[in-house]
Formats: C-alpha cells, sequence, structure tokens
C-alpha cells in the first residue's frame, strides 16, 4: 500500500483518520475514480463489522490487509474494493497538500472536534468525514439553524438579515447552508455584527474558504465552513437534499423562514419534524405558494407575529418545544461507551446557557467557545483509553440479546429494531437468526415478528 507517501503530508492526521479519508472520500472528480467510496451507510456496516473484531481503521494500514479483511462479507462492498480504496495512498497526499494551501482541515469521527450533536443524533449516519475551514471548536457551539428558499423574496431576505443581526447581538450562532437566498442572508446579517456562523456547504468548499465573503469571519475565529462532501465538488441535488439534515443536527433549533411546496427546504424541515432532532420554528406568511403552514400542521410552530420583538433566545429555550420534539431515541444499543472513532455516542446535549451571552468571548477573539465546552472536549480525549479497553471486553450480540429482553417483550418487526437500535438490517437479520437458534426469541409469522421466548 502507498500510504506511506501520505505520512509527510500532514504528520497531524492520525492513522484512523488516514484510513478513514482512504474508505470514504473522493480525491478527484467521481468520474475518474476507480473504486466508489463507500457511502454512510456502507461505511456503518464496515465500521461496525470493524468495531466487533476489536479492529480499528488505522488497523489496515498494513502492506497486505487481506488477512484482516477474512471473515468480512458485504454484497455491495467486496474486500477487493476495500483494499483498492487502501491503495490511494498518493492521491490522498497530493489532495491533502492541495486543500491544506487553501487553508481547508479534516474531522474525522475520531477526532474530539468532531460535532457530538451528530454521533448522538445520526448515530452511524453520522458522516466519517468533515472538511473544514475556520474555527473547528465552533462545530459543537449549536445555535439557531436558518432554513428557506434560494429565491426567497425582499421581504423575507431583510427578516433573515434581522433574525442573523439578533442572534449575534445575543450571542447566538447561526447555523446555515452558506446558498444564495435565505442561507446567505442569515449568515451575512449575524457576521456584520460580529456574530458566530456555522455552514454547512453542499458544494464548492475550496471556492469558499478563499472566498472574500467568509473572510473576515474565518481570519477572526467567528466562522467555520464545513462539508462531508469532496472539498471541489459542483453543485449536485443531491449533496445539497442530503445537507439539510447536517443544518438541523448540528443546531439546537430552526427556523424556516419559507418552504416552497416541494423542495429541499420542505424536504428538510419534514425530515427534523418526524426526526425530531430540533425544535421548528416557522415564519408566518402571506404566500399562498408557500407550504410555511404545512409544516406548521405536521408539528412546527408558528413564530410571534410581532416580528420586530422576538427574541432569538425565546427560540432556543422553549423547554415545552424541546419535550414534545427532542426524544432520545429507544433502545439505543451503543448507548455504552464506545471509541470515538467508530461510534462514540453523547447521551445527552446541555440545554443552552439561559445568558447566552456567555457561550462566547468579545469579537475579535479567537476562541469563541466557552470553558464548559472545552472541558468537555478535554474529558472527551482523556476517556479514549478507558473506553477503547471497555471495548476489548464486549460481546456486541450478548449487548444485542439483553436489549431484545426489552425490545421484543411483546412481538416486534425487524423495521421496529432497526428504528430502536438504528443498527444495519444486515445485521440485525444476522443477529436474530441466531438468537432464534440459541432460543432466545420465537419468530411469529403473518406478518413476521419477533418475541423473546419466556414471554406468552
Amino acid at each position: 500500500m502507498n500510504v506511506s507517501h501520505f505520512s509527510t503530508a500532514d504528520s497531524s492526521l492520525s492513522p484512523t483518520a488516514q484510513a478513514t479519508l482512504l474508505l470514504t472520500s473522493y480525491f478527484s472528480k467521481a468520474s475518474s475514480e476507480s473504486a466508489k467510496p463507500l457511502t454512510n451507510s456502507e461505511w456503518g456496516r464496515f465500521a461496525l463489522w470493524l468495531k466487533e473484531k476489536s479492529t480499528t481503521p488505522a488497523d489496515l494500514l498494513v502492506s497486505d490487509p487481506k488477512a484482516l479483511l477474512q471473515g468480512w462479507h458485504d454484497a455491495r462492498i467486496s474486500a477487493e474494493r476495500i483494499i483498492e480504496l487502501l491503495n490511494r495512498g498518493h492521491s490522498l497526499a497530493l489532495a491533502m497538500e492541495k486543500w491544506q494551501r487553501a487553508g481547508l482541515w479534516v474531522v474525522t469521527r475520531s477526532d474530539p472536534e468532531y460535532p457530538r450533536r451528530f454521533k448522538q443524533r445520526l448515530k452511524t449516519d453520522s458522516p466519517p468525514v468533515l472538511f473544514g475551514c475556520g474555527n473547528k471548536a465552533l462545530l459543537n457551539a449549536g445555535g439557531l439553524a436558518v432554513i428557506g428558499s434560494r429565491n426567497a423574496n425582499a421581504s423575507d431576505l431583510a427578516f433573515t438579515d434581522q433574525v442573523g443581526a439578533k442572534a449575534a447581538k445575543e450571542g447566538i450562532a447561526i447555523v446555515s447552508g452558506g446558498a444564495r437566498g435565505v442561507d446567505e442572508a442569515a449568515m451575512l446579517g449575524a457576521m456584520k455584527q460580529g456574530g458566530v456562523v456555522i455552514g454547512v456547504m453542499a458544494d464548492s468548499l475550496l471556492k469558499a474558504a478563499i472566498s472574500s465573503k467568509w473572510r473576515k469571519g474565518l481570519m477572526d475565529g467567528h466562522a467555520v465552513l464545513v462539508s462531508p462532501f469532496y472539498p471541489e465538488a459542483g453543485f449536485s441535488a443531491g449533496n445539497a437534499m442530503a445537507r439539510n439534515k447536517y443544518i438541523y443536527c448540528l443546531a439546537d433549533s430552526s427556523l424556516v423562514i419559507h418552504s416552497g411546496k416541494k423542495g429541499g427546504t420542505l424536504n428538510g424541515a419534514e425530515e427534523n419534524l418526524k426526526k425530531a432532532w430540533v425544535p421548528t420554528w416557522v415564519k408566518q406568511t402571506t404566500d399562498k405558494d408557500a407550504a410555511n403552514a404545512d409544516l406548521v400542521a405536521k408539528g412546527g410552530h408558528w413564530l410571534e407575529a410581532d416580528t420586530q420583538a422576538f427574541k432569538v433566545a425565546d427560540l432556543m429555550s422553549n423547554e415545552c418545544d424541546r419535550e414534545s420534539q427532542v426524544k432520545e431515541p429507544m433502545g439505543d444499543l451503543f448507548s455504552m461507551p464506545d471509541p470515538p472513532e467508530l461510534f462514540a455516542e453523547v447521551k445527552s446535549i446541555p440545554a443552552p446557557e439561559s445568558e447566552p451571552e456567555k457561550e462566547f468571548v468579545k469579537p475579535g477573539t479567537k476562541s469563541v467557545v466557552n470553558e464548559k465546552q472545552a472541558n468537555i472536549d478535554a474529558d472527551s480525549e482523556r476517556g479514549v483509553e478507558r473506553e477503547a479497553a471497555l471495548l476489548a471486553s464486549v460481546d456486541f450480540y450478548q449487548l444485542f440479546v439483553s436489549e431484545l429482553q426489552r425490545l421484543a417483550d411483546k412481538p416486534v418487526t425487524v423495521d421496529e429494531m432497526i428504528e430502536c437500535t438504528q443498527l444495519h438490517k444486515s445485521q440485525i437479520t444476522e443477529w436474530l437468526k441466531r438468537a432464534v437458534d440459541d432460543e432466545i426469541v420465537k419468530k411469529l409469522n403473518r406478518p413476521v415478528r419477533y418475541q423473546v421466548k419466556n414471554k406468552k
């Protein structure tokens, strides 16, 4: 493997980060890649298998990883594909050199800066790699997600600018997508007042990193731009749609300015309402072609009519909404401490401070994350070795069996178990078959369900 060529490009990247990049990232246009990097779901399956073997991605960085891949079987991910991806060390080195010259960095799930909210809310679907520029620490700052159309009218854009300015004055970060229209208006509105912005880019991160539009915020430490996609990727409707969930999952609350009857804004808001990641506030509108009222009917909440008087902090601290929308997932199989490079979970996200201005220091300083946050990140780093030691003693099938005692107390379908555990269907099916053979559960038909055997 040509991994040694990479080691000189950036010694700050850990072996785990190198392996994760090799397995999951593009280093050139997709059409020129001979082997397709693993998707999020594919990486989730492979990483879980590695975890069960007490193996890390870094262990694969050997001259011949075939022996380590013995026993791996997947219809879509062959061992040959994995080996071909790992053999791209030279391409990785060249790409990293280019990206670093533009000020880009890489964060993987093994890094303490990786967003805790992603790990909690998305679990195995959280992106294995994030490319970014600016202040990494802001990835865990939370804030208000502001979402809306690229083609919003002048009135909506003016209001969005005010929201950004209000958030800045109240010490609350703006999370948005960096696109033309509402996204840009919210972020620039905050930046003009010295506020903090977190942009989740669907395309062209490399260009954004050197754009004059974001330069001041990036230089001041008040902005971070991040993307789970190839930094040189052009616009893709698929990436734009996929990006929406990351905006919500980095925030503590959300505000939809304007949604059309179809498109990314609507789909993203509906997904947030369904998954209950964060509360959904909706701006009132008289536009008959808008889907704002539809979102409220599905569980969103109207922003008060007096849009001049409202405080952003009120959208962040509505405990009633938080209780009704933000629920911990049932039966999280990985609620125990796990190695952060794979599936480290965060049991809860601290509620926003009652005085938001304490979250950030005065504009112009480099550090804008509060001391509490820094302590949390430090604790995370110190716990890695302890968690890894714990992992070595864990039998994940037995953990699954113990979870079944609760999940299958009454007949339960495979889909219901997937929803509760966030495991891949193939893994669930394999363990259920084993549990039936071990006479732990019984299989019921019409429809197919499972129930622990000692239950009537």
